[in-house]
C-alpha cells in the first residue's frame, strides 16, 4: 500500500463476510465503482487472521487498504479479529469498517470501545446495500489518506 492512496492506485480490500449474497452484493458494488480495486473475501475470522497474517494459504497475501468486517461470523467472531487486529503492532492502523446486519446499540459501542474506524449497518434492500457500499468506497478510498502498510 502506497502512504497516499488516490484512484488511480489499486486498492487491497478484505472483505471478511460469511453471507454468500452480501459478499455478492458488495462484489458488484465494488465492480460498478470507478475505483480500481481487488476484493479479498475470507469467510470467518480465522481465515481473515490467516490472511492478515500470511499464513497457511494467505502466505502470499497483500497488504489490504480496508478491512470491511461482519461481527457475527463463525469460528472467530468479528469482536475477536478486531481486538486482535488493534493488539497487533503491525496491524493496528489498518482501518476496519464493521459492516454488519446489527443494529443493536451494544454492538455499535462495543466496536468503536475495539477501535473500529466506522460502524455500518447494512441496509436490507439491494439497491440501498450497493449504495452504502459505494459510498464507502468513494470515502475511504478516494478522500482519506491511509496509513502505509506495516504487515510483516
Amino acid at each position: 500500500m502506497s502512504e497516499q492512496n488516490s484512484s488511480a492506485d489499486r486498492a487491497e480490500i478484505l472483505l471478511v463476510e460469511d453471507n454468500p449474497g452480501d459478499v455478492r452484493l458488495t462484489e458488484e458494488a465494488f465492480k460498478e465503482g470507478q475505483i480500481a480495486n481487488t476484493l479479498h473475501v475470507a469467510t470467518d475470522g480465522v481465515e481473515a487472521l490467516d490472511f492478515l497474517h500470511q499464513r497457511g494459504d494467505y502466505e502470499d497475501a497483500p497488504c489490504p487498504d480496508v478491512v470491511l468486517l461482519d461481527l457475527n461470523l463463525p469460528r472467530k467472531d468479528g469482536d475477536e479479529v478486531l481486538k486482535e487486529i488493534r493488539n497487533d503492532t503491525d496491524l493496528k492502523r489498518l482501518p476496519v469498517i464493521v459492516l454488519t446486519s446489527s443494529e443493536a446499540q451494544e454492538d455499535i459501542v462495543k466496536s468503536y470501545e475495539l477501535q473500529a474506524n466506522a460502524f455500518l449497518t447494512k441496509p436490507v434492500d439491494p439497491s440501498e446495500f450497493i449504495e452504502a457500499i459505494q459510498s464507502l468506497q468513494q470515502f475511504w478510498l478516494s478522500v482519506v489518506r491511509l496509513p502505509p502498510c506495516k504487515q510483516k
